[in-house]
């Protein structure tokens, strides 16, 4: 079903109420600064959505559909604007603390013995992500572009949320879909160039910020910047699909003209040699290999992940988080998408 036309209703403020303090990250769609209230004194991260390459009413929407009852979603404030500027309109939401990136690249700097994390400690992580990508895909929005820059934690890992909405989509949206995302976590079948694919790439991404979470480093690495070379690189890991695996890929571009250009592909799957029980259970690696599957169709979703045992063998539960008090309502403005 196409998504109906609505009007959406956002809270716009006063940007000159907000002190910005310094710049969180940039990114292809703008630049996230930390800024504190002066009126409250409550920080937020404020977005400045470049409207060249983004709407920022499209992903206000986004990060509202994708929030709903949803904790794990960072919460979104409202809109704010300078007085003299008529659209120059920015995203106030939760300041959330630190990327995941950051954070793992932080513990890559360490002494020996900071990574691989603790199996029970992975485990926390990913049934938060996997609790709110199973809500996010509840209320009909596929995020596209999860990747640890994408995905706020605090220091104890006890709290993650994601963040950046500026590339996702409604699944009741009709195809044909573009490719989006960052490379080196986009799924096979959108590498591949299939135009209806489902909310499994998001848990492909989080597959392979599972695999990140462990090591600290990326699984799939194309030396070049381009699309065949990045599957070559999951390929080579997990080995060429035949037509019992995924039929489908059989008849793509890539298996009829770019694999005959190279060295015949084997079909063995080296991910258990990469993640050894040393590292990571059988039930965990189970969680790993069902994300990191690439036939969309026998991949797990977040829904069926979560009730894998891994997470009931590991019963460290994290604190759920709360969805913050609501902030008053400012003059609001309609936008039509």
């Amino acid at each position: 079903m196409a998504p109906s036309l609505k009007r959406r209703r956002f809270s716009v403020g006063n940007m000159e109420q907000y002190q910005e303090i310094c710049c969180l990250g940039e990114g292809g769609f703008g630049a996230v600064f930390k800024a504190r209230d002066r009126e409250t004194g409550r920080a937020v991260a404020i977005k400045h959505v470049d409207p060249v390459l983004g709407s920022v009413h499209r992903e206000a929407s986004m990060l509202e559909d994708a929030g709903r009852d949803n904790p794990f979603v960072i919460a979104f404030h409202g809109m704010a604007r300078y007085p003299d500027s008529v659209v120059d309109l920015r995203l106030v939401m939760e300041c959330g603390g630190q990327s995941l990136s950051h954070v793992l690249r932080q513990l890559r700097l360490r002494p020996a013995g900071a990574l691989p994390l603790p199996e029970p400690t992975v485990c926390a992580i990913m049934r938060q992500l996997l609790m709110g990508a199973q809500k996010m895909h509840d209320n009909r929005v596929i995020h596209r572009d999860i990747k640890p820059g994408n995905i706020v934690v605090s220091d104890d890992f006890k709290l993650i949320k994601f963040c950046d909405f500026g590339l996702a989509m409604h699944m009741n949206a009709r195809p044909p879909y573009n490719a989006a995302g960052t490379r080196g976590y986009m799924a096979p079948e959108m590498l591949l160039g299939k135009r209806d694919y489902g909310a499994v790439v998001d848990t492909w991404s989080l597959g392979c910020v599972m695999a990140e979470i462990i090591t600290g480093r990326k699984l799939f690495q194309g030396v070049s910047d381009d699309d065949t070379d990045q599957l070559r690189a999951i390929l080579y890991v997990l080995g060429a699909p035949d037509e019992t695996t995924w039929p489908w890929f059989s008849s793509t571009e890539f298996a009829t003209n770019e694999m005959p250009k190279h060295a015949p592909m084997h079909r063995h799957n080296f991910l258990r040699m990469l993640f050894p029980d040393t590292t990571l259970s059988d039930e965990g690696f189970q969680v790993l290999s069902g994300l990191l599957t690439c036939n969309p169709d026998k991949r797990l979703t977040a829904a069926a992940a979560l009730k894998h045992p891994w997470f009931a063998k590991n019963v460290y539960a994290p604190e759920q988080p709360k969805k913050e008090v609501p902030w008053p309502k400012r003059r609001r403005i309609h936008a039509l998408f």
